[in-house]
């Protein structure tokens, strides 16, 4: 039996449930397996962070066996950053995509960690702020459904394992690409589904009954480690989540499979509205 409650994979009109039309309709949003009222969501979500962020990127490091690393630094190849752009790290939390893409920017360009929550833009700090070839790194606190930069900002656009937590998530990457230029590339890094259904059935285990002993032995919290993979069972799987960047504005959305499927790298390019 598992250590915590496996809500299973959801189906496709499950899945439709967590996107931005069922949410306004029903007033109603999930944070994991638990419902809030859909003004409530983003506290929850605040409180959650702010529970883990001091030992977060200890945990993640742990959890995935460091194979984070490896997926952050692909995707961001992915994304082919050039000396001199200028890019935005939504969700960006403690820093690890943003400094990844400073050192391609070099110190001619720029990269903003855009983040809600302080405790995780803190807890990051420690690996940007004494390092001088980081020193064209910055961060904004504030709302990933209303960024607080003008339209056709930023070269690049990124955001990795925080979209799902936004509440609505279309609106979300409306945002990103609001503030990207025409031409501008946008990554998505998110969990998703293995591809495998004996690695699957694996990874399930493991996440439901070895996740959450670890996060409440280490990290003093089972519910915060059970509530992550909760999230990724609800998330649009890769052809759903490149369809909805389609028609949100993007050109050539494709997608990379890492270790079976654990997560995906979508790339696009923001369409030119005059062509």
């Amino acid at each position: 039996m598992a250590f915590w409650q496996n809500p299973r994979w959801f189906d496709d009109s499950k899945r439709q449930e967590q996107i931005d039309d069922y949410i306004h309709a029903t007033g109603k949003a999930r944070f994991g397996i638990r419902e809030y009222a859909e003004e409530k969501k983003a506290e929850a979500v605040r409180i959650h962070f702010d529970r883990v962020a001091p030992k977060y990127d200890f945990m993640n490091s742990l959890l995935s066996f460091g194979i984070q690393h490896a997926w952050k630094r692909a995707a961001v190849r992915m994304l082919d950053i050039h000396a001199g752009e200028r890019v935005l790290d939504v969700c960006g939390g403690t820093g690890d995509l943003a400094i990844l893409a400073a050192r391609r920017t070099g110190p001619s360009g720029q990269v903003v960690i855009f983040d809600i929550n302080r405790a995780m833009i803190q807890a990051g700090r420690h690996k940007i702020d004494p390092f001088a070839d980081l020193g064209h790194i910055g961060y904004v606190q504030g709302n990933a459904e209303a960024i607080t930069f003008p339209d056709n900002t930023f070269d690049c656009a990124m955001v990795g394992f925080g979209i799902r937590n936004v509440t609505h998530l279309k609106q979300g990457f409306a945002e990103m690409i609001r503030v990207l230029k025409p031409g501008g590339r946008l990554l998505c890094l998110e969990f998703s589904r293995p591809l495998n259904p004996v690695f699957r059935s694996l990874y399930d285990f493991y996440s439901f009954n070895i996740m959450p002993a670890l996060g409440q032995l280490l990290a003093g919290s089972a519910e915060s480690y059970a509530c992550l993979p909760e999230t990724i069972r609800m998330f649009p799987l890769p052809d759903e989540l490149a369809a909805m960047l389609t028609d949100l504005g993007l050109d050539g959305v494709r997608w990379t499979f890492l270790t079976n499927g654990i997560s995906v790298a979508h790339v696009g390019t923001k369409r030119n509205k005059f062509l």
